[in-house]
């Protein structure tokens, strides 16, 4: 093999040893093989047109269009001309996949799975630095500065890894690196000719041929120590040196070193597993803790704030980091007279949970930790310095409980101006459709509080959005406006989306990503697993700080702040100050002679009306037969009931919740029907009901969202009180009136709604999809019941004993 042809197939091997650094990065392997074919034919036709030979410049010209062509092969052979010649539909599909390959970066855990979109990030990243090393290395002969290339390879596997890339990788591509220039300093020692050696023993007959080779091969063996030398000068100087941080693109800075007071913690994309780990089949614990709060409610674990936006992604800013105090400073903007409770919280973490950001309860006022930590004070997180995670530790936590009242939060001085600044920048690439939307839905809000809970109740009620962990992820304007027309996403989607509409509006905000409070075990600690892994908007308010919202449905809970201050209400107990109303459902009509008795009074007036009419119809013609007219006349008959099954089987419900009981009757049973007939009133008016809230938070939302006016109000917080006392009082009392506070909920309701609202609350109630649940759960349960009765059973025995079997030898 010719000195060329040996150096060749040593920059190849270079390259796919540099490339094995990112074997752990993704699963399967198999990208690796299809890069190392591609990656040899280039070689192959570098080599030829050497031979021939051509221009250093032709010679690199024939080996780029050998990779555009092999690219287009494996990728886009079905848009190309002839399957192989790169047209205008091939380099779309070339594009589509490359954004496609950005984005799953971005979204999968590692390791990820081999996307078509990063298999082509994979393979024609390979193909490029191959072609560079082999560009320096053999066709200019200059083996050195091929290691630039090599390394900017190995740094990005080291810097997408978790923790690096590790020694072993280093190891393979230093050693591939060394052996292309081995393979050069051979190929120049081959092109002087003979070397003297000057001093070789002379042979017998005192001829010295004999010590010309051995002597020849001394530069080499001098150029393998120099080599093994450095190398090991590379591996033992970065140990004994202060920290350095993790790479050009390693998960955190570590700062100046043990006792530093200075540092920086670098720019990373905590997000990249959240959607990951909330797609998990298995809830994995990550970590556990014990608390002293009385409402663990409030008790989101925060990694990291995310503060800046520059229309691609959200993420922290670069920041100072110094030695963790023993007391840390006070929360930025908060006033004394705010409630606060100081709290303190004694967490563990899961052996395999290894990160570099701490999880802590916010405010945190003072942290006991071991290790090798430091504090970012904008932040107020802790980031791990020198390789320092979170595998495997304790540490007590003592934080501030801060609970604002909607009045403080209304009331709020505006922030300071640098503040102000800093938090409220949007890129100048956010679309148009972000701040119009934002100024629509906060229509009519007189404070920045106001359009805080107004963004936040869009998303998280009435907006008509909902929760799913599979949507593509992504965080720049493109994603957000996306998520706005399609209005299906999960915590990433609703809390990007809610702080770059709140800076639009001119509130400061930010995006904070940790963990929803977990839950509690039978032993007094609380378990927080993968799926609590969630993200929510932080704004700012001059008084209080750092405030948080939870515009994501489903998950998490709403802070108290975000509900308006409102009076107690009244002692269930208490006889009501008004006169009782009748039991009797509103709209109810006057019986019907022809309906059989014990039927509803809805159903007199509608059913049994229609009934009589069909019955003194006109009679059929003599030429059709009797059974054809009867067919012909139920079919229509149910055709024009149909459309009335959803308000027929609302105004039964509505009659059966509030026909009361006699002396006998459960109290919390006729509690528990005005409070369901109540919700699914709000239901049918477009408020969709929370399960998660209690009733007297449930009640406030309705008020608020509903807009009701003070009667109406009043009657709500009467029945969410008359709830509350039935469920938890230890000797349950009647309340008075329940059935007339209904309705004056609804009349409320039906004063605030336009005429088509009203409309649609009556002929289509929302509330009647749980007659479908019902029938479906029915169906459900009569499947079982038939799949598993014994003839059902006997007859699949029997069947199976008829199957042949299998022949025996």
């Amino acid at each position: 093999m010719s000195g060329r042809a040996r150096l060749a197939l040593c920059a190849a091997v270079a390259s796919l040893s540099a490339a094995c650094a990112l074997l752990p990065l993704v699963d399967p392997f198999t990208w690796l093989l299809e890069a190392a074919v591609l990656l040899g034919i280039v070689s192959g036709v570098g080599a030829l047109t050497r031979r021939v030979p051509l221009a250093r410049p032709l010679t690199l010209a024939a080996q780029a269009l050998t990779c555009v062509l092999l690219l287009t092969l494996l990728f886009t052979r079905g848009q190309a001309v002839a399957g192989l010649l790169p047209g205008p539909d091939a380099l779309t599909q070339f594009g589509r996949l490359l954004q496609d390959g950005v984005q799953d970066v971005g979204r999968y855990a590692i390791p990820a799975p081999v996307t078509p979109g990063i298999r082509l990030l994979l393979v024609g990243g390979v193909l490029v630095i191959g072609l560079v090393v082999d560009a320096l290395a053999v066709t200019y002969r200059s083996a050195a500065p091929a290691g630039l290339p090599l390394l900017a390879l190995y740094s990005v596997a080291a810097g997408l890894s978790q923790g690096g890339a590790g020694w072993l990788w280093f190891l393979i591509a230093a050693a591939g690196y060394l052996l292309l220039l081995l393979a050069e300093g051979r190929d120049r020692l081959s092109r002087w000719g003979r070397v003297f050696g000057g001093g070789a023993p002379a042979g017998p007959g005192g001829a010295a041929g004999a010590g010309f080779a051995g002597a020849a091969l001394a530069p080499v063996r001098t150029g393998r120590r120099i080599g093994a030398l450095a190398l090991g000068i590379a591996l033992v100087v970065p140990a004994v040196l202060p920290s350095l941080g993790g790479g050009l693109l390693g998960p955190a800075g570590g700062g100046a070193g043990p006792g530093g007071a200075g540092g920086t913690i670098s720019a990373v994309n905590p997000l990249v597993s959240l959607q990951n780990s909330l797609n998990q089949p298995a809830d994995k614990e990550v970590l556990n803790y014990r608390t002293t709060s009385r409402d663990a409610g409030d008790m989101y674990l925060r990694i990291v704030a995310l503060d800046q936006f520059d229309g691609s992604a959200w993420k922290p800013s670069e920041r100072t980091v110094v030695d963790v105090p023993d007391q840390l400073p006070g929360p930025p903007g908060l006033g004394s007279g705010v409630d606060t409770t100081r709290v303190n919280t004694s967490v563990s973490t899961a052996k395999w949970y290894a990160q570099n950001w701490l999880p802590l309860p916010y405010p945190a006022s003072k942290v006991d930790i071991a290790g090798r930590w430091r504090f970012e004070p904008k932040g107020r997180t802790l980031v791990g310095d020198r390789g320092q995670n979170t595998r495997g530790v304790q540490y007590q936590v003592e934080s501030l409980q801060v609970r604002p009242t909607a009045q403080q939060l209304a009331v709020a001085p505006p922030p300071p101006a640098q503040l102000q600044r800093e938090y409220t920048k949007v890129p100048d690439s956010l679309p148009r459709v972000v701040r119009s939307t934002a100024r629509k839905v906060t229509h009519g809000a007189k404070d920045s509080y106001e359009k805080a809970v107004k963004l936040q109740d869009w998303f998280a009620f009435n907006g008509g959005f909902s929760y799913n962990t599979e949507v593509r992820a992504g965080s720049g304007s493109e994603a957000i406006s996306r998520f706005l027309v399609q209005k299906e996403g999960f915590c990433v989607h609703f809390s990007f989306s809610m702080a770059a509409m709140a800076r639009t509006l001119g509130i400061p905000a930010r995006v904070a990503v940790g963990f929803t409070p977990g839950t509690k075990q039978v032993d007094g600690t609380t378990s927080v697993g993968l799926k609590d892994a969630h993200a929510w908007p932080e704004l700012y308010f001059q008084g209080i700080g750092w405030t948080r919202f939870e515009p994501t449905p489903s998950r998490g809970s709403v802070p108290d702040y975000s509900y308006p201050d409102s009076p107690e209400p009244e002692d269930p107990g208490a006889p009501s100050q008004e006169p009782s109303q009748s039991s009797e459902s509103p709209g109810g009509s006057s019986g019907d002679p022809t309906c059989p008795p014990g039927q509803e009074s809805a159903q007199r007036g509608s059913v049994c009306g229609t009934v009589s009419i069909e019955a003194g119809g006109r009679p059929p013609d003599d030429g059709a037969p009797g059974w054809a007219v009867a067919g012909i006349s139920l079919a229509a008959l149910l055709v024009l009931l149909l459309p009335a099954v959803p308000l027929l089987w609302r105004l039964r419900a509505r009659s059966r919740r509030l026909a009361g009981g006699g002396p006998d009757a459960d109290i919390t049973a006729i509690t528990m029907a005005a409070w369901r007939e109540l919700l699914d009133t709000a239901w049918d008016h477009g408020i969709l009901p929370d399960e998660s809230l209690t009733p007297r938070k449930a009640a406030a939302r309705l008020v608020r969202v509903g807009e009701l006016p003070q009667e109406a109000a009043d009657a709500a917080q009467r029945v969410a009180a008359a709830v509350e006392q039935v469920l938890y009082a230890p000797q349950p009392q009647p309340a008075a009136g329940l059935v007339a506070d209904v309705a004056r909920v609804r009349a409320g309701l039906d004063a605030r709604a336009s005429g088509r609202q009203r409309l649609r609350a009556r002929l289509a109630p929302r509330s009647s999809v749980r007659l479908l649940w019902a029938l479906a759960a029915r169906w459900t349960a009569l499947t079982t019941r038939c799949a598993t009765s014994r003839p059902v059973v006997a007859a699949r025995r029997a069947a199976a004993a008829f199957r042949p079997g299998r022949q025996r030898a």
